[in-house]
């Protein structure tokens, strides 16, 4: 949590249990307005969609739509930097 704090954004790489709950617990804390929306950022959409379907969260209801706008899926260090840029000049916030 003081971590999130901090953090200009999150960027997860495929991992296991401890990427999980630091990919997870960011997500509630941002979807419950617990702390403030920084960009968070999966690298490799391959990996990140074979192994959780945000898709069928949706379907079964468990997370809204709007939900899957929390996160963005990215490939290289230039998408993601182009992606933290696009963030905080949309959100005017540092």
């Amino acid at each position: 949590m003081h971590f999130l704090m901090r953090a200009k954004a999150l960027v997860a790489f495929p991992g296991g249990f401890g990427t999980f709950d630091e990919l997870f617990e960011t997500l509630t804390l941002i979807q419950t307005k617990k702390i403030r929306a920084v960009p968070i950022l999966l690298f490799g959409r391959a990996y990140w969609q074979r192994v959780i379907n945000f898709d069928a969260m949706v379907e079964e209801g468990m997370i809204a739509a709007a939900d899957l706008e929390l996160f963005r899926y990215v490939e290289t260090a230039e998408e993601a930097s182009e992606a933290v840029y696009e963030f905080y000049s949309k959100n005017n916030t540092s």
